[in-house]
């Protein structure tokens, strides 16, 4: 039988479509505290199951450089696992003046050099934004980019590629309270990396039983805010491995909550995720991958899953015990108080900055 020309490229095109759309490709990462990776023990056991579940990047916090630190960076590389370094810039969003001083820059940068020398093959920068507090004004993004861009053309020199973690709101559009705009940022960064969690969009009731529409539907906005579903920067969000207002939520619940953000993502296109825990306890995440590593999206379905559909349009809703009236996310992002997360389990303390105290967990 004689194929034509005509179907075998065509069949080289579905190929390929199938291939680069598949989750193999795409970054399926972890965060670790500094404590977590200084504790040897501890990261050999989260690096045995990150390679027999697929994970194949952890970000780490640089806070204060140690020995300890760069000889287990090593043992990620050894591993085949990519190292990521989390800086926190402005604990708690920069306030006036502190942002746009050249010298909390500089003293920064000095984490991020740190990084590299240890290894790191990418830089994430978080808390790249004013307090919620900022009196609301377009010049706060523009502020933010000064110092986004600063950081970017060091980096560029040594051919490493800078992430930048933003607010979950900032996919409905810019937020000029903490100066973060998606758009304004994409040519200066790699990739950015939405908290999209569902615990931290308000009302909480209503967003935290949506964990697959809440996520889909801010990816899909983010993508919008380009035109489309290409994007000129990787897409990466940040998922979460528990709700924190729901924390005696049953195993099998916790389970179909990680799938269905893990769904969420890969519906929407993205380059992949990120999952955050505040105690790096990832153990209901590996079980659900190493369950078929080589096939993410047969390990995530969930048949029996159903949830509320994602409506816009204002309801009434329990919030808390009282009734409230569902708002866009994006009108939320002047209230920082809705976006504190107090989980009740203090995590170990590192040596160095206590990220815990400062990262409100978007």
């Amino acid at each position: 039988m004689i194929i034509s020309n005509k179907f075998i490229r065509m069949a080289l095109v579905l190929f390929f479509l199938v291939i680069f759309n598949s989750s193999v490709y795409a970054t399926k990462g972890i965060y670790l505290t500094q404590y977590s990776l200084e504790n040897t023990a501890f990261l050999k056991n989260l690096i045995k199951h990150a390679k027999a579940s697929g994970i194949d990047t952890f970000v780490v916090d640089m806070e204060l450089p140690s020995k300890r630190y760069r000889d287990n960076a090593a043992l990620l590389k050894e591993n085949g696992i990519k190292y990521v370094a989390r800086i926190i810039m402005f604990p708690g969003g920069a306030k006036p003046g502190e942002l746009t001083d050249p010298a909390k820059w500089e003293k920064k940068y000095r984490l991020v050099q740190e990084a590299i020398n240890d290894g790191a093959s990418e830089i994430q920068l978080d808390y790249i934004r004013y307090s919620a507090k900022q009196k609301a004004s377009p010049q706060n993004a523009r502020d933010v980019l000064s110092v986004i861009a600063w950081f970017n053309n060091k980096l560029k020199a040594q051919n490493i590629p800078l992430q930048i973690d933003v607010f979950g709101i900032t996919s409905f559009g810019e937020s000029k309270y903490i100066g973060q705009n998606i758009q304004l940022f994409s040519q200066n960064v790699n990739a950015i990396c939405p908290m999209v969690y569902p615990s931290h969009y308000w009302p909480f009731a209503f967003y935290s039983a949506r964990p697959y529409g809440t996520i889909l539907d801010s990816l899909q906005h983010i993508k919008k805010q380009f035109g489309g579903e290409q994007m000129p920067i990787k897409l990466i969000p940040y998922i979460e491995m528990t709700n924190y207002h729901y924390l005696n939520m049953s195993h099998d619940k916790k389970i179909a909550y990680i799938k269905a953000q893990i769904r969420a993502t890969q519906d929407a296109g993205a380059d992949g995720w990120y999952a955050w825990s505040a105690h790096n306890r990832y153990d209901n995440l590996f079980a659900i991958l190493e369950a078929d590593p080589e096939n993410i999206k047969k390990a995530v379905a969930d048949n029996n899953y159903s949830e509320p559909k994602l409506d816009a349009k204002s309801k009434a809703v329990a919030v808390d015990g009282k009734s409230s009236k569902v708002k866009t996310v994006a009108q939320e992002d002047h209230n920082d108080e809705q976006h504190h997360a107090n989980p009740v389990e203090q995590p170990k303390k590192s040596n160095g900055y206590s990220w815990f105290n400062s990262r409100y967990s978007f």
